[in-house]
């Protein structure tokens, strides 16, 4: 028999996973509290119970969302060793992770949504990126520890912006255009000045 405790926490992780994939594949405005709880098989009224608003449901998924980064960045690191960022280059830019817009990169999909949230959802935006930053920072040790930072920042920079163009094309031949000069242009960021 499952407790009320062990399916309070089910619904809230199904609620969970549909507001992440719906924000991210719809943005903010192209999903509502209906269509989240719907895809979770659950009421408006369980929704309101466990993340008390939209704001804080979109909240919650960004928090997810930016975890997964931060988990992912040190298993590259220890899977590719040396070639981390080569590897995290050919992923991020990949066909699969381009394709799959509701279930890929939060930093990409939820990114243009930050600039128009409450403050605590951009404080929590801020520490988040600040700590991907630092992971990927401490994942170059053959640059300058004066300019690991600054080369992290223009690292996720062209990163984030180059898979928002790439999933915006329409055909191949310019998808794999912008995915061949983005994929060049991350690496050579990362090159010692």
């Amino acid at each position: 028999m499952v407790s009320n405790k062990t399916r309070k926490e089910e619904t809230r992780q199904n609620m969970l996973a549909a507001a992440s994939e719906g924000f991210r594949a719809k943005g903010y405005a192209g999903v509502g509290v209906d269509g989240i709880a719907k895809a979770a098989n659950a009421t408006s009224g369980a929704f309101y119970a466990h993340f008390g608003s939209k704001d804080g449901a979109f909240r919650a998924a960004l928090d997810l969302g930016l975890d997964e980064v931060i988990e992912n960045i040190p298993r590259f690191q220890r899977d590719f060793g040396s070639h981390w960022t080569d590897a995290f280059i050919d992923y991020y830019l990949g066909r699969a992770h381009r394709d799959d817009i509701a279930c890929g990169c939060a930093m990409t999909s939820l990114s243009p949504e930050i600039s128009r949230a409450d403050a605590e959802t951009r404080a929590l935006y801020d520490h988040k990126m600040n700590r991907i930053a630092a992971l990927i920072a401490a994942g170059l040790p053959h640059i300058t520890k004066d300019r690991q930072l600054a080369k992290a920042w223009s690292f996720l920079g062209i990163l984030i912006g180059g898979l928002t163009i790439a999933r915006a094309m329409v055909t191949e031949d310019s998808i794999a255009g912008v995915s061949d000069a983005i994929r060049i242009s991350a690496a050579n960021i990362l090159m010692v000045d």
